[in-house]
């Protein structure tokens, strides 16, 4: 079916925001998304670009996590921290994998939605192990002594459907992999093939275990946590106190945690005329966490990381507190297992650890090598492209190409939410006729504004290939600077361009972005230059690219610690009131936010405050403030506030037919249909 849009007005104009990002070019914009809030807490996603797939081991006292690159090239980047939420930059594991064309654009192949994915990643007598899969190929293992590199590559004999990998006390190695139902094997010596005689199969198709397994031995007893899809995901999890079972399925550790994020529109048919599956706004808990393990902390803690299918930005990761109960690792909080809360007090550490982000976004191409943001797509061709031809400068030298799509040394970055616009400023005076250069966003469908030679000059060419619109302007001159401004939230970006940096002149209509499992990765800036003649043509000069984002905290707006505001039900005229010494929904009323430390509040009217009991009552009571009158701030990624109650770790909430006011929703529907949403004003 086709896709009914819904008018919507254009992305607003990302902003800088001061932030933490070291040492950029003088005049680059340096901020950036950060989960870490200043304030002890921190707020999901770890980061607001794509990290699919993570897995995290512990070395000492560094936390490492690596993830899905597919058929981005380097691969599997690796970072690393010492308190789960401050992430650098260490190394790629991976500089470029080459199977045959496919892997590099030609003859008209590609690997979009493949190459490397799922990887497991291990740590054992000194050495760095990871375990990725490639489509059409066998499992891949890669070794380090130390994670910086050098990594060697050895090929398996076998291929294995997101495997993880357990090195057992007595020596032995085992695997676990497939899809549903599960199987385990013990690894040979060299850890490339199975055990001939040991595979057997873990769960019976129906059992719930899914895919996406996550291996581990804990107390002496055997895990497994996993990712099942039922009308929403889950991460059902399996035990044994043997390593062959038989093991106890729990069909949840994990469930329906969105933060209250709706689907936005999804890819059905991927050539044209494209088909899609439009929003689903009252759909509850589509994007829900899955596929993600759990780590233990130095200081004791236990912590769970996931990922999320954010919509257009891609797949993001998560960091949830666990609650172990009844000898499981629960995803969440005594009270509300399950369920994660967005924003929470980060994990303990001997030191503080100062704000950290594993990547600068922007850059002038003054140095000597690309910066590890960037990555091409596919492999790229040596010779073609440079930084050193034209200081300053990255050159792409153009390659045959029929269309963006297929056009090779295409680099690329991820693109980060909740709202960003990458600015490039590009020298076309070098094009040849049939040369196209410049911005994109590398999604399926694409969209594009480039540059294009033609025999009687240049024109500025804005193209969206959902809708097969091509824009042209006759363009005078050799400078440009192009834009796409870029609105996570309401899915939607807007080209532009100038001739002085300063007046941007939109291009083209708005461009609807979509979530499709066919690349199986979000929006990507990419820089571009082909030649549609069949032959290689001229180059492309990009001087420098800015990447200014809007929001780089999880908070779009202060919390107004010692003011007086009022909370009124999202989309409603009425909310959160007191009447008669007690509390009501109507008319909004006021309330004074007191601080309470760590990110959170307590509301107080007069000399009373909202306080909730044991069971999710909430009334106005007087005295001081404490647990029962405490609640998280913590806002939704559409900025509405949501209050977790400290006493119930749940949710207040106005029933949207009744009006009854209790602190016991699990967490903001994405509709809105428990009434978790307030918007506060003053």
């Amino acid at each position: 079916m086709a896709l009914a849009l819904v008018a919507c007005a254009a992305p607003a104009s990302a902003q800088n925001r001061d932030g933490p990002v070291a040492s950029a070019p003088k005049g680059m914009p340096t901020a950036t998304w950060t989960p870490d809030n200043g304030d002890g807490t921190f707020t999901n996603p770890l980061f607001y670009d794509e990290f699919s797939d993570p897995d995290v081991i512990r070395a000492g006292d560094w936390f490492y996590l690596t993830g899905t690159t597919m058929h981005a090239m380097p691969g599997l980047p690796i970072l690393r921290s010492k308190d789960l939420v401050n992430w650098e930059f260490v190394a790629y594991a991976l500089d470029k994998l080459d199977l045959g064309p496919a892997f590099r654009l030609e003859d008209g192949q590609n690997i979009y939605g493949q190459g490397i994915w799922a990887p497991s990643f291990r740590y054992h007598n000194g050495k760095f192990y990871i375990f990725a899969n490639v489509n059409g190929q066998t499992t891949q293992m890669f070794m380090a002594t130390d994670p910086k590199g050098p990594w060697t590559r050895t090929p398996m004999k076998r291929s294995l459907h997101d495997l993880s990998v357990l090195f057992d006390d007595d020596g032995k190695v085992y695997v676990v992999w497939g899809h549903q139902a599960l199987h385990l094997a013990q690894l040979t010596n060299d850890l490339t093939d199975v055990v001939p005689g040991t595979e057997r199969t873990l769960f019976t198709a129906d059992a719930g275990m899914g895919e996406g397994a996550h291996f581990y031995k804990i107390g002496g007893r055997y895990y497994i946590i996993s990712a099942e899809y039922a009308g929403g995901f889950r991460m059902p999890a399996a035990r044994a106190d043997h390593v062959l079972g038989p093991y106890e399925v729990n069909r949840a550790i994990s469930l329906h945690e969105d933060f209250g994020m709706a689907a936005g529109a999804r890819l059905r048919q991927p050539k044209p005329p494209f088909e899609f599956w439009p929003p689903s706004p009252a759909a509850n808990h589509s994007l829900a966490m899955h596929q993600g393990g759990i780590i233990q902390t130095p200081e004791g803690e236990w912590w769970g990381f996931s990922m999320m299918d954010f919509n257009s930005v891609g797949r993001l990761t998560a960091l949830s507190p666990i609650t172990w109960k009844d000898g499981w690792p629960w995803f969440g909080l005594p009270g509300n297992l399950m369920r994660t809360p967005r924003t929470w007090v980060k994990p303990k550490t001997a030191t503080p650890q100062r704000v950290r982000v594993p990547f600068q976004r922007s850059d002038d191409f003054s140095a000597q090598q690309l910066k590890p943001i960037w990555q091409w797509n596919h492999v790229p061709v040596a010779g073609k492209w440079s930084l050193s031809e034209r200081p300053g400068f990255l050159r792409l030298h153009a390659l045959p190409a029929t269309s963006f799509y297929d056009a090779r040394n295409t680099l690329t970055q991820r693109a980060i939410g909740p709202m960003s616009a990458p600015s490039v400023l590009l020298d076309v005076s070098n094009l040849k006729p049939g040369d196209t250069a410049g911005l994109g966003l590398l999604n399926l469908p694409y969209a594009t504004l480039g540059v294009e030679k033609r025999t009687d000059g240049l024109n500025l060419v804005f193209y969206d290939q959902r809708r097969d619109q091509a824009v042209r302007v006759k363009m005078a001159g050799t400078r440009i600077w192009l834009r796409a401004d870029c609105d996570f939230l309401t899915e939607r970006a807007r080209f532009s361009y100038s001739f002085d940096g300063v007046a941007f002149t939109p291009i083209g209509d708005e461009v609807v972005l979509i979530y499709q499992t066919f690349t199986f990765q979000g929006v990507r800036y990419g820089l571009f230059n082909y030649s549609t003649t069949g032959a290689e043509g001229g180059f492309a000069d990009f001087d420098s690219i800015h990447v200014y984002q809007r929001y780089t905290h999880g908070l779009m707006r202060p919390i107004p610690y010692g003011r007086s505001i009022r909370l009124a039900s999202f989309h409603a005229t009425t909310g959160l009131a007191t009447s008669h010494g007690r509390l009501a929904s109507g008319v909004p009323t006021r309330f004074e936010i007191v601080d309470r430390r760590l990110g959170r509040v307590a509301l107080r009217s007069g000399r009373r405050y909202v306080t909730v009991g044991e069971d999710g009552g909430v009334t106005l009571g007087a005295g001081q403030s404490g647990t029962a009158q405490n609640f998280q701030w913590i806002e939704t990624p559409t900025g509405e506030l949501a209050l977790m109650s400290l006493a119930t770790n749940r949710f207040l909430h106005i029933d949207p037919q009744t009006g009854d006011i209790r602190a016991d929703s699990p967490g903001p529907m994405p509709d809105n249909s428990d009434g978790a949403r307030f918007v506060w004003s003053e």
